[in-house]
């Protein structure tokens, strides 16, 4: 979604009476030598001048959040994290040095100045070089030297762990670290003598990339750990962000159209563009983490687990046409020593791709059969250019829409499904005339926007393009736009809303640019016509869908920081008649459905399993317990796979490979055979299974049209 403000370029800082000396002397240190001491550059002290004004001026929680002492500690423990999250480079006395900032922050700031930043950052970078030329040091000495056979575990999560409290204990946590990243490349099938090789090549290349960090790396985290603790979506980019921002705006990007972030050593997929290379292959999804990437289709794996997040990027984009091939470690892995290669042709990501489409699917139902429509909307999209040009042809969602709708119903379709998993957002102004194809007239969503005006979006069109039986798909990566359509279709009880709990995205960002960079700003917050606002909590859909997404770690819920639910006053509108009293009929006959249903089952034994593995705090560092239970686990889901193939009639398989070897990865919460099922054009499991709900709906809602088959 696209606004623009005016906004004054002039900066207005408090002058305080106090003196700041924070120098990068200020906690002694032995620094490496090969490491460049860092320091603040001139335009920092104009760049921060400019953010913190914007941040007290237009930031929608610029009267909640305040440049104070209790955000100066916010703020100094977000910083400590995005340098350490994993809480293995700094010591204890380390942490104690840092102490005297965390209340001066704030003042800092008001005061232009961002030494005590590079305070921090430049022990860090020490610290990270002293680990890494610690575990090449170790590694020297042989593979065979490390021991497999001891009944030590190594902690897989230590966020909320001490401080190690010296170097020695350091060593140990660091030792324990290169005996896991070993027994995971054996439990891959690697010998010694490469282990040493990749792992000698892994971490030359960290040390080269530390030693590569400049001044700007350590302004950007530091301010990012300013804006952030705002809200999730409100940042700061560098220059070179701002560029790499641009290009994914222009969605001219020659790569595999995904978006990505770092998250301690890795770097993880956030979103797929609609359409996109990525997202058409179908194997890579949101939450997967990229350990390496390849060029070509059979050009070698390039290891980049501890890289910059631009380097990653850098290697993966490339010219039209041509392969990169990414070793992914699946989000819903169960075996997370297990990576998966994907091979994505590279290209543009083209907007006439992310077009709505329809397609037909048949049901045999009741005794009768009914055909119903499905309209797939990637985003919601408009060609502003074109219609403000008063081009005849332009292109928007709705009115692609109101064209797919004519020709279902010319094709005599007993019910419509709009299918908006993956739809992340986009306009507007074409949620709110796709509102309009479904109801007579009336509010579609309210705005609340920094002053606390609030403004209500109508559909003021009388006329309705489709008045029959509806359902709407969602699923957790459905945002926005996605989660404005779904709530107004449920809160006016026009259709059944089924899958997941979406998103939860209800606020509206700005970008606004700065002497230096630019910086994403969240100004305004959607609202459903009820007055709940879809921040946070998303949309609750009616019939509830399994999915193998996990709530707290995808979805607005799972951002620190993240802006609260709240309500405001309901908007004036009149509803469709009320069907929630049908809604435990509905789940019954949904409930009775899956309990028989292979695929169902297989999911929903699939998601305990992973559940079960995401429970698992620590892991052994004892060879033959690892390959026993990767030799357990490989079983355990071969032997959920042939109960579901059985079902279904399917061949069995022998091994995970035949799986792989057989079919793709299933596409984001399908069991694996979905793929197959694609070729075939059938629909897709959790698809027949709305179709199958919106059949019930029709039945229990609408029985005299139910009956014209």
């Amino acid at each position: 979604m696209k606004f623009s403000i005016k906004a004054s370029t002039k900066t207005s800082i408090i002058a305080i009476g106090l003196l700041f000396n924070f120098s990068i002397t200020a906690v002694s240190a032995t620094t490496d030598t090969s490491l460049e001491i860092l320091k603040p550059l001139d335009e920092h002290n104009r760049t921060t001048a400019e953010i913190v004004n914007r941040l007290a001026q237009q930031h929608f929680q610029r009267t909640q959040v305040r440049l104070d002492n209790n955000l100066s500690s916010v703020v100094f423990n977000r910083y400590i994290k995005e340098l350490d999250s994993n809480r293995s480079y700094f010591i204890q006395a380390d942490i104690d040095s840092f102490e005297k900032y965390r209340y001066r922050l704030d003042d800092a700031f008001r005061a232009r100045k961002v030494d005590p930043a590079f305070v921090m950052f430049n022990r860090y970078q020490q610290r990270a070089t002293e680990r890494l030329e610690f575990l090449l040091g170790t590694i020297k000495q042989g593979i065979d030297k490390l021991d497999f056979n001891s009944t030590d575990s190594i902690y897989i999560d230590r966020e909320n762990h001490a401080w190690p409290q010296n170097k020695k204990e350091l060593d140990k946590l660091w030792h324990k670290r290169l005996i896991n990243s070993a027994l995971n490349l054996r439990l891959s099938g690697k010998k010694d003598d490469k282990i040493t090789e990749l792992l000698t090549k892994r971490y030359n290349s960290q040390l080269k990339r530390i030693q590569q960090n400049n001044s700007e790396d350590a302004y950007r985290i530091y301010m990012n750990a300013l804006t952030l603790s705002y809200d999730p979506h409100t940042q700061y980019f560098s220059p070179r962000g701002t560029e790499n921002f641009n290009i994914r705006m222009r969605l001219s990007l020659q790569g595999i159209g995904a978006m990505l972030q770092a998250e301690d050593d890795y770097t993880k997929v956030t979103r797929l563009i609609p359409a996109g290379p990525a997202d058409k292959a179908g194997e890579l999804k949101a939450n997967d983490k990229i350990t390496g990437v390849g060029q070509g289709s059979a050009g070698e794996i390039v290891d980049v687990i501890g890289w910059r997040l631009d380097d990653v990027v850098d290697l993966i984009r490339g010219k039209k046409g041509t392969v990169v091939r990414l070793s992914v470690l699946k989000a819903n892995a169960v075996d997370t020593s297990k990576t998966k290669t994907i091979s994505i042709t590279r290209d543009k990501v083209k907007l006439d791709d992310q077009d709505a489409s329809q397609s037909i699917i048949e049901f045999k139902n009741y005794g009768k059969k009914y055909r119903l429509g499905v309209i797939d909307i990637p985003k919601f999209y408009i060609d502003f250019e074109a219609a403000n040009k008063g081009d005849p042809n332009y292109k928007s969602t709705t009115r692609d829409v109101k064209k797919l709708l004519k020709e279902l119903e010319s094709k005599k379709v007993d019910g419509v499904i709009i299918d908006l998993r993956d739809n992340g957002g986009g306009s507007l102004h074409e949620v709110n005339t796709l509102i309009g194809l479904f109801i007579k007239s009336g509010p579609t969503v309210q705005v609340k926007d920094i002053t606390g005006r609030i403004y209500v979006s109508k559909d003021k069109d009388n006329q309705v393009a489709y008045t029959g039986p509806l359902a709407v798909l969602v699923n957790r990566i459905s945002a926005s736009a996605s989660e404005i359509f779904a709530g107004a279709i449920q809160d006016y009880h026009r259709g059944i809303i089924v899958g997941t709990q979406t998103y939860g995205k209800g606020t509206v960002q700005a970008m606004l640019p700065l002497s230096s960079g630019q910086i994403t700003l969240t100004q305004q917050k959607f609202y459903r016509i009820t007055g709940g606002s879809t921040q946070n909590r998303g949309v609750i859909p009616d019939i509830e869908l399994p999915s193998l997404y996990d709530v707290s770690e995808v979805g607005e819920s799972s951002l620190e920081a993240a802006l609260p639910w709240d309500k405001i006053k309901a908007a004036q509108f009149d509803t469709y008649r009320d069907f929630s009293l049908q809604l435990p009929k509905l789940m019954a006959l949904h409930d009775k459905r899956i309990l028989k249903d292979p695929d169902f089952i297989h999911l929903a034994k699939t998601n305990d399993l992973i559940e079960q593995r995401r429970q698992q705090k620590e892991i052994s560092l004892n060879e033959n317990a690892r390959r026993k239970e990767k030799k357990d686990l490989e079983n355990i889901q071969i032997k959920l796979e042939n109960n579901r193939r059985k079902a279904l009639g399917m061949d069995l398989i022998s091994s995970l490979d035949e799986l792989d070897n057989a079919i793709k990865d299933n596409e984001e919460d399908i069991p694996p055979h979905e793929d197959e099922e694609k070729k075939e054009d059938t629909p897709t499991p959790l698809l027949t299974e709305t179709g199958n709900i919106l059949i019930d709906f029709l039945n229990l809602n609408y029985p005299a049209m139910a009956d014209h088959n």
